[in-house]
């Protein structure tokens, strides 16, 4: 009996091993993030007639949601608030448009100040060029962060040695749009999600292998997706709708092959 008890607990562990890393991190140099599968098909859209000049003033979190901790208080916000550098990155990736810079405007204002006074008192430097205008401006952002949407497991447990594995489903969606700057109509909207997966599996043995003396083991792993690249990858895709979108209106031409 010992003998199976063994050999089950080294085959559920050797499971759970195979299925993911059981083995703690190490430190690790810091690295270019990966280009995700939805901004490889942002890059294989048709190339355009010409790059859109094109500007994001706020692109932010609208879901107030912060992450849940048990009996303590959290003002960690559940999605990242990086949204709008995202979505201004994309941008500048895609050859469909060129972003202008709006979020930091004020900053640019006063560095041009500083050389329009630098001007006056030296005439021979050059003279400033106007900032470049925006024919469109891109408004959206999170709108909803749903947690729990799906959970669910399996689990074995025999004479003290069991496996387990669990499972939960987020998602989260975005809003974005293209709003005409000379008129103020909205030419564009698309909508995107993205489920955000988290998974765990573990593995125990818990046994008594004589009087008073009692044996105990347990591994597993956790895997999360980043909120992050779920956020990059929600943008990105809608970036590309919203391409696709605006060729089959009209609203822009694609370069004729």
């Amino acid at each position: 009996m010992k003998t199976l008890t063994l050999a089950v607990m080294v085959l559920l562990l050797s499971g759970c091993s195979s299925m993911g890393n059981l083995i703690p991190p190490t430190k690790q140099l810091a690295d270019s993030l990966e280009p995700t599968e939805t901004f490889q098909a942002l890059q294989a859209l048709p190339q355009p007639m010409g790059s859109i000049p094109v500007s994001v003033y706020s692109f932010r979190d609208q879901t107030g949601q912060y992450k849940p901790q048990a009996n303590v208080s959290s003002f960690s916000t559940a999605v990242t608030q990086g949204a709008n550098s995202i979505l201004v990155q994309a941008l500048h990736e895609s050859d469909w448009f060129i972003p202008v810079e709006r979020e930091g405007l004020q900053n640019i204002l006063t560095e041009r100040k500083i050389i329009r006074a630098a001007q006056a008192e030296n005439d021979k430097l050059p003279e400033l060029p106007p900032l470049t205008t925006a024919k469109i401006i891109l408004e959206g952002g999170i709108i909803s962060y749903d947690t729990n949407i799906k959970t669910g497991g399996i689990g074995m447990e025999y004479f003290g040695i069991g496996a387990s594995e669990l499972y939960r489903e987020d998602a989260i969606s975005i809003y974005l749009r293209a709003v005409d700057v000379r008129t103020g109509q909205v030419l564009l909207s698309v909508a995107t999600s993205k489920k955000v997966l988290s998974q765990e599996m573990r593995a125990g043995f818990f046994r008594y292998v004589s009087y008073k003396r009692l044996a105990e083991a347990e591994a597993g792993f956790t895997d999360n997706e980043p909120m992050s690249i779920c956020v990059t990858q929600a943008i990105e895709k809608a970036l590309s709708d919203l391409v696709l979108k605006g060729i089959n209106k009209g609203i822009w031409s694609a370069k004729a092959v």
